[in-house]
C-alpha cells in the first residue's frame, strides 16, 4: 500500500480517503479517494474495479478520484483529515481504525486469531458493536479489507521462543497501543516506527525483527532484508473501508445506496483477493529464506498474559474476554 514504501499497516496495511467536490459534469459528484496502496497493487486493482462499478451503476452521477501511494498522508493523517471534514472516506488497516476507536485494535491481539476462519468468526460476532463504535465517532463502516496473516521475519537469528527476542531490535508500530505491553511481556523494548519509516529502519539495521503479513513484506520490499520467517502466524491483520457519516448521509439516496452496496462488495472482493495474495507471498518468501517452526506453546502462554494485561486498561476486560470467547481462547 504505497510507493513501495508506504503501504499499510499494514500495514499498514489499507487504504482510502476522500473529499466530495462537484465535477465539471452537471449533477455529478467526485469523491476523491486516498490510499497507501500503489495503483498496480492487489489493493489498487480492486479499488479501480470499484471505481468503474460506481461510475456505471450511478450512470456518471458519482466518480471516485484516487490518490495512490499515500500521497494524502499516512492513515493517522487520513483519519484526522476526515474528522476535520477535509476528507470523506478511508480504506485503512487497523492503524487507521484504531484512530477511530482504539478497541478496533483488540481484534488483532497477539495469539487471538492465527487463521482467517477465526478472524471471520470474531469479527462477525462483534460487527454490530464495531459499527456502533464507528458511528459514535462520526464514521460508517462501508466494508472489510484484510491485510494478511502476520508472521515473524528476522535477520541473523531464528525466533523459536520468546527468549530469542531478547537483544533483538524488534519493530513496534508507532501508533499501536499494544506494542509496549507486548514488548514488556516478551522481554524486549520495541523500536517504534511508522510503516513508511520501517524500510529505512530495516536497511540501516535499526530493526531486525518484524511481525508483519508476507504480502506487506514483499510489496514494501522488507522481505529481502530478512533471512528467517516463522511458519506459524501470530495474528490476522485487519482493515476496513470507512466513510465520514455526515458526507455519506448527504449523498442523494440512489447514489448513496450504490456507494454503500458497491463498497461492501469491494470489501468482500478485497478480502478474498488479499488472502490469496498473502498466501502466495508467504510461499514466495519461504522459498528464499529459512522457515522457522516456533514453539507455539511458549508463545501462546506469553500472548495470553499480554491479552490479560491489555484488558487492564488499554481495552476493557469485558471486551478482551468477549473476543477471546469468540476465538475459543
Amino acid at each position: 500500500m504505497l510507493v513501495r514504501r508506504t503501504l499499510a499497516t499494514l500495514l499498514g496495511a489499507l487504504m482510502l480517503l476522500a473529499g466530495l467536490t462537484m465535477t465539471g459534469q452537471a449533477g455529478a459528484e467526485e469523491l476523491s479517494v486516498g490510499t497507501l496502496a500503489p495503483k498496480q497493487s492487489p489493493w489498487g486493482k480492486v479499488f479501480s474495479a470499484w471505481s468503474k462499478a460506481v461510475d456505471k451503476k450511478t450512470k456518471g452521477k458519482l466518480k471516485l478520484k484516487w490518490y495512490w501511494n499515500g500521497s494524502q498522508g499516512g492513515e493517522e493523517a487520513m483519519i484526522a483529515k476526515m474528522r476535520a471534514g477535509q476528507l470523506d472516506a478511508g480504506a485503512v488497516t487497523s492503524t487507521g481504525l484504531s484512530k477511530i476507536d482504539k478497541n478496533f485494535s483488540a481484534m488483532q491481539m497477539p495469539g487471538l486469531c492465527t487463521n482467517w476462519g477465526c478472524v471471520d468468526k470474531v469479527r462477525n460476532g462483534v460487527m454490530s458493536e464495531l459499527q456502533s463504535m464507528a458511528n459514535k465517532q462520526g464514521f460508517y463502516l462501508l466494508g472489510k479489507g484484510d491485510v494478511g496473516l502476520a508472521r515473524t521475519f528476522s535477520k541473523g537469528k531464528a525466533i523459536k521462543t520468546p527468549g530469542d527476542l531478547k537483544g533483538m531490535k524488534v519493530w513496534g508500530s508507532a501508533s499501536d497501543p499494544m506494542s509496549s505491553t507486548l514488548g514488556s511481556v516478551l522481554g524486549y523494548t520495541p523500536v517504534k516506527k511508522t510503516v513508511p519509516s520501517l524500510l529505512p529502519a530495516i536497511t540501516s539495521g535499526q530493526v531486525n525483527v518484524a511481525t508483519v503479513p508476507s504480502l506487506a513484506a514483499t510489496q514494501l520490499q522488507w522481505a529481502s532484508h530478512f533471512d528467517h520467517v516463522s511458519s506459524t502466524p501470530a495474528a490476522g491483520v485487519i482493515g476496513g473501508l470507512v466513510v465520514r457519516k455526515a458526507k455519506l448521509d448527504g449523498l442523494p439516496g440512489d447514489v448513496k445506496d450504490v456507494f454503500k452496496s458497491t463498497g461492501d462488495k469491494a470489501g468482500r472482493m478485497l478480502t478474498k483477493r488479499i488472502r490469496k495474495e498473502d498466501e502466495k507471498a508467504y510461499k514466495l518468501v519461504s522459498g528464499k529464506m529459512k522457515v522457522v517452526a516456533p514453539n507455539t506453546g511458549a508463545f501462546e502462554g506469553k500472548f495470553k498474559e499480554v491479552r490479560r494485561k491489555l484488558g487492564q486498561g488499554t481495552f476493557s476486560s469485558a471486551w478482551v474476554k468477549k473476543l477471546e470467547r469468540l476465538a475459543g481462547k
